[in-house]
């Protein structure tokens, strides 16, 4: 594999490493911004690595930090320059990148988002120039067009791996009906296909808290899980001192006679308490799930009512849970796929140092794009080779390989959720990505 680190340069062969011109205070081959955009470079020709985000607008926010953890991989001496252009401006991302392509870029980074990489994509390809587009919708993938960002197929993958390990061979699905839900099913049937599993049977649900609980109740087949009440067993005699005999001696001489011989009186049939019967598992013994929030709540509550619980099932779900996981003790035992947090401390720290607060995950995307652009063409240029080889690269997020069809693979730890709420790391992220047929 090769890493992206910072004050390291041994070229490009496997196992060796790549620089990140990771620092804060460093130099840079930027010359002053132009347009408002500091860190641009000036003059057509003058600059190589072409960055296209929302500037400007209601995403504006995310692009501003994408910008500055690209300019801050971008920051040592001899790193290429920066060409900058905003999504939002006239034209959209499809202007964007078609300035920073007449302007000569290696390397398109960006857009934002799956509509944004649409528009642009094609450009980039006729242009024969790759882009590392920071969406995570893998429909845009393609050859010369790579998904950067953390996709529903790569969390579910990385689950499935690692509950086929556990055992685990019979999948299903619980996922709400919009386009994240059908991400994560579509994600789930690849991956149980690709491992020689049978197809999982999914169901999707609307918000409606009834078509949840009815959903749920279709999938884990609870009816015919669910065992009748035990019938109450009838006996003759009592078990213990009562209204009737309170010293207990009918049941010490079921005869009926005390000592003396007389007849005590009749006492009437008691009945004995029913037992718990356990509810058999349900059809499955691995549930990924994708909801958050208010659903989310819903769906816990069905789960309760259905008897699914970690002692018979792996339940899974979202990365996204990682953001409020210290709220999901209901669903202890429970995973998610993310990347280990502590891959990148060190790239928090230069972060918040330099731009005085912390980066938010997308921003993770846009630095290791810069970082793998910048170190490729101070090794001789980018070319679809590079990018893809076979022992992947180390970014700030873990290990991550560029796949010839446009996906990428990405090293992720599976975090479990505690019973007081919270997660740990169960299985740590890989430090060597399996090469899977493309």
């Amino acid at each position: 594999m090769s890493r992206l680190r910072k004050g390291v340069s041994t070229g490009l062969a496997a196992g060796t490493f790549l620089t990140l011109a990771a620092c804060s205070g460093g130099g840079s081959s930027s010359v002053p911004g132009v347009g408002g955009v500091p860190g641009a470079s000036e003059g057509p020709g003058a600059h190589d690595v072409g960055l296209i985000l929302p500037l400007t607008g209601r995403n504006a926010a995310y692009g501003l930090r994408m910008r500055d953890a690209a300019k801050l991989a971008l920051s040592a001496k001899g790193s290429p320059a920066l060409d900058v252009h905003d999504t939002n401006a006239p034209g959209g991302a499809e202007q964007a990148a078609r300035d920073a392509l007449s302007r000569g870029d290696a390397i398109l980074l960006g857009p934002l988002t799956a509509t944004e990489t649409s528009a642009a994509a094609p450009l980039a390809v006729n242009a024969g120039k790759p882009e590392l587009a920071f969406t995570s919708d893998s429909t845009q993938a393609r050859p010369g067009v790579w998904v950067m960002g953390l996709t529903p197929e790569q969390q579910v993958r990385r689950m499935v791996d690692a509950a086929r390990a556990t055992g685990r061979r019979t999948f299903a699905a619980f996922l709400p009906d919009n386009a994240f839900g059908h991400a994560m099913g579509d994600g789930l049937a690849r991956a149980c296909r690709d491992a020689g599993l049978k197809d999982p049977q999914i169901v999707f649900h609307t918000m409606d808290a009834q078509n949840i609980d009815d959903g749920l109740k279709t999938l884990s087949a609870i009816e015919t899980r669910q065992p009748a009440a035990p019938a109450p067993t009838p006996t003759d005699v009592p078990t213990g001192p009562s209204a009737i005999d309170p010293t207990g001696e009918t049941a010490a001489n079921p005869a009926g006679t005390a000592e003396t011989g007389a007849t005590l009186p009749t006492t009437p049939a008691v009945t004995s308490a029913p037992q718990a019967v356990p509810v058999p598992p349900p059809p499955f013994d691995a549930l990924v799930l994708a909801d958050t929030g208010l659903e989310l709540g819903r769906v816990i509550t069905a789960l309760q009512a259905d008897h699914i619980d970690s002692s018979q099932v792996q339940i899974m779900g979202p990365a996204l849970w990682k953001a409020f996981d210290g709220k999901l003790g209901a669903l202890h035992g429970a995973w998610y796929a993310a990347p280990d947090a502590h891959d990148r401390m060190g790239y928090v720290a230069q972060y918040r140092a330099l731009y005085k607060q912390a980066p938010s995950p997308v921003t993770d995307f846009a630095y290791d794009a810069a970082a793998l652009a910048g170190s490729l063409i101070r090794q001789g240029g980018v070319t679809t080779q590079a990018l893809t080889r076979p022992d992947g690269y180390m970014g700030v997020d873990g290990l991550f390989r560029l796949r010839p069809d446009g996906h990428v693979t990405r090293a992720l730890a599976i975090y479990q959720i505690q019973r007081g709420g919270g997660a740990r790391i169960v299985v740590p992220a890989s430090r060597d990505v399996a090469i899977r047929p493309s």
